[in-house]
């Protein structure tokens, strides 16, 4: 019996899983592309069509409504719903799929639209009720997270007895010409970053104040750059499930223009998540910096250069220290090509489409809420490979790292 799959989010990240579900047809089965703006599904759809041959459903959907998103699953009759909307509507999905007996992934954990913190809580809370409804979980299933915990689970099983220490690198070395903008949602993007730093160590978490730590790394294909200390949700999780783990890190590429940029902005307010009074009407600061930055969907076409994402990790593989560097290198123009999307974009909706692939398929089974890296990292990283995100794995000397400073 053919599969049905229920898309739910129509940005930039939506449209390449649409795409890749549609590549992948024969496992994904009847496609349905719902979003609160019905003529972004029915622009994936066309584009989708025209480039593949095939045909996806469009529907209106309001992601903070439980009843409306019940409703859409059971008109659909999903097998699967891919959560590729905003981070804040990840537990109103999730408690329809409770409701309604249905498989549940999504790209980033949980975010509350009124405090700019992320963790995974309330979603891990809810781990009895997806196993009382006998569905499965799969959180955080783009690349960071997602791909990057895999990493560590393929570590973890093919180079290391144990994991001392990982630093995540996420490097972005793309050009849209534009003197600021941001790569995926604004709103998430910034909240991200002018958070404070945080990092686990000994047993416990470290904070900093944000970018106060900052390596340069070589980073392959791309070269040194730029790297700043910030707090990433996958480390969360991973402190739980890799063995002998004693410091985890994340770092993210960030160039000065960017800074500055970001350091007025947030020095006039325009950074602010609280409501304020402007002649006589109530705007968040931050909803309306997002309403005057290009939309990141609009990034795709003129978008050049490359991504490198990985993990860095050290420890022991029988008795003797070992160093292991796993990376992606993506091109934004090839991208752009394969999908009419930005190398961002892309590097996230391919591992949803993966990770929901390996469920449908019966690879990825389980009956709960799960993080990536709790699962056989084999097949995923065989996919990883075959559909467009082929990746690498460095051996180092013990005490040899691509630190330039």
């Amino acid at each position: 019996m053919s599969k049905k799959t229920l898309i739910i989010g129509a940005g930039g990240v939506g449209n390449v899983v649409a795409f890749k579900c549609a590549m992948n047809a024969d496992t994904f089965g009847d496609i349905t592309l719902a979003s609160r703006t019905l003529s972004k599904c029915d622009a994936i759809a066309s584009n989708v069509k025209e480039r593949t041959g095939v045909t996806l459903n469009t529907c209106t959907v309001d992601a903070d409504s439980v009843t409306e998103l019940v409703k859409v699953i059971q008109k659909v009759d999903a097998d699967i719903v891919i959560n590729v909307a905003l981070p804040y509507q990840d537990l109103t999905i999730m408690d329809a799929c409770i409701q309604t007996g249905v498989d549940y992934l999504d790209t980033a954990n949980y975010e509350h639209p009124d405090t700019a913190k992320f963790e995974y809580k309330e979603q891990w809370a809810r781990d009895e009720a997806f196993k009382d409804s006998e569905i499965m979980g799969l959180l955080g299933s783009g690349f960071d997270p997602g791909v990057t915990n895999v990493f560590c689970a393929y570590a973890q099983k093919h180079y290391f007895d144990e994991i001392h220490t990982i630093d995540i690198l996420d490097c972005n070395a793309g050009d849209h010409g534009y003197p600021f903008a941001t790569n995926f949602n604004p709103e998430i993007n910034l909240r991200e970053v002018s958070a404070k730093g945080r990092y686990w160590e000994d047993g416990k978490w470290i904070e900093t104040e944000p970018m106060a730590i900052k390596q340069v790394w070589d980073y392959p294909e791309v070269g040194p750059k730029d790297s700043y200390l910030l707090y990433h949700e996958e480390m969360e999780s991973l402190v739980k499930h890799i063995k002998g783990l004693k410091r985890i890190r994340f770092f993210m590429t960030f160039g000065e223009s960017y800074l500055t940029h970001m350091k007025c902005l947030e020095n006039v307010g325009m950074l602010g998540i609280k409501e304020v009074e402007h002649k006589g009407m109530k705007i968040v600061p931050m909803e309306f910096l997002a309403t005057l930055l290009p939309d990141p969907a609009s990034l795709g076409p003129r978008t050049k250069g490359k991504t490198n994402i990985g993990i860095f990790a050290k420890g022991l593989k029988d008795g003797e220290e070992k160093t292991v560097y796993i990376y992606q290198v993506s091109d934004h123009e090839e991208c752009y090509a394969e999908v009419m999307s930005q190398g961002v974009s892309y590097t996230t909706g391919v591992p949803a489409m993966i990770g929901a692939k390996l469920m449908l398929e019966g690879k990825w089974q389980g009956k709960g809420v799960f993080n990536m890296e709790e699962f056989d990292p084999d097949p995923f990283m065989t996919e990883l490979n075959s559909q467009g995100l082929p990746w690498k794995v460095m051996e180092l000397g013990a005490n040899e790292d691509r630190s330039v400073e």
